[in-house]
C-alpha cells in the first residue's frame, strides 16, 4: 500500500506531466544547453564544443538565470493557489496529515524539476560529449547533479514562500525578490561591501558571506582551477580551497534545499 506521501507525489508528477510542464520545462532545458554550448565561444570567434571546462563554464550563466527562475515558477503556488481554489480544506479534511501533504508535493514537484533536468541536459550531453573524451562524462554528470540541487533549493524556497503567502499575487511578488536577490543583486551587494571597506572585509567572514548565496555555492562547485576561478567569477578568487570541496559545498547545497522546507513545514502546521 503506497504512503500517503508517495501518493501525493505522484498525483502531483502526473499532473505536472497533463499540462506539459515537464515536456517544455526539458525542451527549455535541451535547446539552450545545446545553443550555449556550440555557440558559447562565438564572441572569440569561434564554434563548436570547445572542451569541458568551456562548456560548462558556458552552461553555468545560463543555469544560474535560468533554473532559479523556473524552480520558483513550479512552485510559488503549492498551497496558495490551493487555498484560492478552495481546494485546500478538502485535501486537510483526508486522512493525512499536513508534514504529508507538503512533503508529497514537494517531492511530486521536485520528481518534475528533476526530470526535466536530467532529459534536458543530458539529452544535449549526450550529443555534446561526442565530441570530448569519455573522461568529460565525470565533469558533466557533476554538472548536472549541481544543477539540480540549484533547482531543489530554489523550489523549497518557492514551497516556503506559497505556504506564507497570503494570495498568489504576493507570492509572486516574493518569488520574483527572491529571484532577484539571490541572482543579480546579493553578488553587487558583497563587491560594494569589499570595495567600500577597502578589502578589509575580505577576510575570514567573506568566503561565509557567499555561502549564504546557493547561487555562488553552484559557481564554486562547477569551477575546475584558480585561473578559471579568477576569470569566470572574480569573487571567488576569495574562496579558500578548504571550502572548496566538493563534499562541503555539496553538504552546504543540501542545507540550502532542507531549511526552507523545514521551515514551511513548520509554518504549515501552524
Amino acid at each position: 500500500m503506497n504512503s500517503p506521501v508517495l501518493t501525493i507525489a505522484g498525483k502531483e508528477f502526473r499532473d505536472r506531466l497533463r499540462n506539459r510542464w515537464v515536456v517544455a520545462v526539458t525542451l527549455v532545458f535541451a535547446a539552450f544547453a545545446f545553443t550555449i554550448s556550440y555557440f558559447g565561444a562565438a564572441t572569440q570567434g569561434s564554434v563548436g564544443v570547445q572542451g569541458t571546462e568551456a562548456t560548462i563554464q558556458s552552461l553555468v550563466s545560463l543555469v544560474i538565470y535560468l533554473v532559479p527562475l523556473i524552480a520558483l515558477i513550479l512552485g510559488f503556488d503549492t498551497v496558495v493557489g490551493e487555498r484560492e481554489r478552495g481546494s485546500l480544506d478538502l485535501l486537510l479534511a483526508l486522512p493525512v496529515s499536513r508534514i504529508q501533504l507538503l512533503l508529497g508535493k514537494y517531492l511530486g514537484l521536485a520528481s518534475t524539476l528533476a526530470v526535466a533536468t536530467i532529459l534536458g541536459f543530458g539529452a544535449a550531453g549526450g550529443l555534446i560529449l561526442t565530441q570530448l573524451p569519455a573522461s568529460a562524462w565525470f565533469h558533466y554528470v557533476g554538472f548536472m547533479l549541481s544543477t539540480l540541487l540549484l533547482g531543489l533549493v530554489f523550489l523549497s524556497v518557492a514551497v516556503a514562500i506559497s505556504v506564507m503567502a497570503q494570495d498568489r499575487a504576493q507570492a509572486s511578488g516574493m518569488a520574483i525578490f527572491v529571484w532577484f536577490l539571490f541572482v543579480l543583486v546579493y553578488d553587487l551587494l558583497l563587491l560594494g561591501l569589499l570595495v567600500m571597506s577597502g578589502g578589509d572585509i575580505a577576510g575570514p567572514a567573506f568566503p561565509y558571506l557567499m555561502l549564504l548565496n546557493p547561487a555562488d555555492v553552484f559557481r564554486i562547485l562547477n569551477i575546475f582551477g584558480p585561473d578559471d576561478l579568477r576569470l569566470m567569477f572574480g569573487l571567488t578568487s576569495l574562496f579558500p580551497p578548504a571550502l572548496a570541496s566538493p563534499w562541503v559545498l555539496g553538504a552546504v547545497m543540501l542545507g540550502w534545499v532542507s531549511t526552507p522546507l523545514l521551515l514551511a513545514i513548520w509554518r504549515f502546521r501552524q
